[in-house]
């Protein structure tokens, strides 16, 4: 791979294939091993309750005390947050409500036929589990980011897990609308969450971000209990042929520091620029933190021969986050997580305060949804309703098709409803064939019929 410029970020050429499969789509080999482990862990805990929880919790998240946290915990916790954040967190509370209001499905009815009715209903959930890391840094955003559109979509109960959870997120399980908290992580968190213990309630969906042992964990007890999706490391993608290398720098180095194995890339068709960020990125690297190492292993710059080059690879790596300089560059995009617009867009703040949710599908899987919303909260039920007038009208479209596929009972079903006299039924007995003559649809109600050709 041939590296230009700063030894902190590689810039490579487009027309280097190879390297720019490694920055946009790399290969992260499952861990067997890992596997194996959280597979133990689950079934453990599926098996053996709280005394396997616990257990686990005390040698993984360093529990010392009860596995809850109380609800005058919550409170004392929240009031030593300085009102500075205290603030914040409200603030950012309102935007994250305000987006996912519009983000509920509506319930409606239509009318399909005469006396026919489809009707979809939205039912919320019954309970979710939120899973809020604590690892490196405490992580609030993510409570507020999952707990909230559950509330807003009217979910019964909020269950939120989290390892070690400082005041900070107690503040924003308050202000979030959590139901309970629990001071758990890891696989076994999820164990718990999914198959429920003596201490910690069965829930219908888990969501959050997590490490790879939480993604490993929620991937397989998702044939048992629904999830968001499963969740690599966060990425994040620019594409820009101009703007203040400064900001780009610092952009790149932001979501480098989640986590080394954080990918972050620029791709413009700015030689110059190319060579700006990359000097930029080693004059802001800080000295401590894994920015660094992420950059190193993931990160880098890839120089196309034109914009509409540096978007086609944008949109083949169905990036988390994917930032473009201009509206222009913005309705070309097709596959991202989240999106942001122009120079003061900063991706950090829709980490944060814009509203839009941080819960976001990584490793290409942004090609088939988007992130996490109010709508993943809630079930879409549908309701059908026939008069008879309604049966008459659709029945000979139904048993026709039944019979193509040689369901001849679905047909019979259709039939003994609406035969007005024993020769109707017959029509549809076994030993009838397709081409028979069937009273059906509107001429059967005129006391005509209508025959059905057999396909050739």
């Amino acid at each position: 791979m041939r590296v230009r410029g700063s030894q902190m970020l590689r810039i490579v050429e487009s027309t280097n294939r190879r390297a720019v499969r490694a920055l946009l789509a790399p290969e992260r080999a499952r861990d067997a091993a890992a596997d194996r482990r959280v597979a133990a862990i689950v079934r453990d805990v599926r098996t053996h309750g709280d005394e396997a929880l616990v257990r686990y919790a005390r040698t993984f998240d360093r529990l010392d005390g009860p596995v809850e946290v109380s609800r005058d915990d919550v409170m004392a916790g929240a009031h030593e947050v300085p009102a500075p954040v205290r603030a914040a967190i409200r603030a950012a509370a309102k935007n994250i409500r305000a987006v996912a209001r519009r983000q509920v499905p509506r319930g409606w009815r239509a009318r399909v036929a005469p006396g026919a009715t489809v009707e979809q209903r939205i039912v919320p959930l019954d309970r979710v589990g939120c899973y809020v890391p604590g690892g490196r840094y405490p992580l609030p955003s993510s409570l507020l980011m999952t707990a909230i559109p559950a509330a807003v979509a009217g979910v019964g109960e909020i269950i939120a897990v989290c390892p070690r959870p400082e005041p900070v997120v107690m503040a924003a399980a308050l202000e979030a609308g959590v139901s309970r908290l629990f001071r758990l992580g890891g696989a076994h968190a999820i164990a718990a969450l999914a198959y429920g213990t003596e201490t910690v309630p069965r829930v219908d969906k888990i969501v959050g971000p997590g490490n790879r042992y939480v993604a490993a964990a929620k991937a397989l007890v998702a044939a048992d209990c629904g999830i968001d999706f499963y969740a690599g490391p966060t990425e994040i993608v620019i594409v820009a042929a101009r703007g203040p290398a400064a900001w780009i720098a610092a952009d790149l180095i932001a979501q480098a520091e989640h986590d080394p194995d954080a990918r972050a890339v620029l791709i413009t068709p700015s030689s110059t620029l190319a060579t700006r960020v990359a000097r930029a990125v080693a004059d802001q690297m800080p000295a401590d933190g894994p920015a660094r190492a992420s950059l190193r292993a993931h990160g880098g710059i890839i120089v196309t021969a034109s914009i509409r080059e540096a978007m086609d690879f944008a949109n083949a790596a169905a990036p988390e986050h994917l930032v473009v300089d201009d509206e222009r560059l913005a309705k070309q995009v097709r596959c991202a997580g989240s999106v942001f617009v122009g120079p003061w867009s900063a991706q950090v703040a829709g980490d944060y305060a814009i509203g839009s949710n941080h819960v976001l599908p990584t490793a290409g899987a942004a090609r088939v949804r988007g992130g996490l919303s109010a709508a993943d909260f809630v079930r879409q039920i549908t309701v059908q309703r026939l008069t008879e007038q309604g049966l008459r009208t659709m029945g000979g479209t139904v048993m026709a098709l039944a019979h193509a596929e040689g369901l001849r009972a679905h047909a019979r079903s259709i039939a003994v409803r609406i035969a007005d006299k024993p020769s109707a039924a017959r029509a549809f007995h076994p030993s009838a064939k397709l081409g028979k003559t069937l009273s059906v649809s509107k001429g059967q109600a005129r006391g005509r019929t209508q025959r059905v050709r057999p396909a050739r």
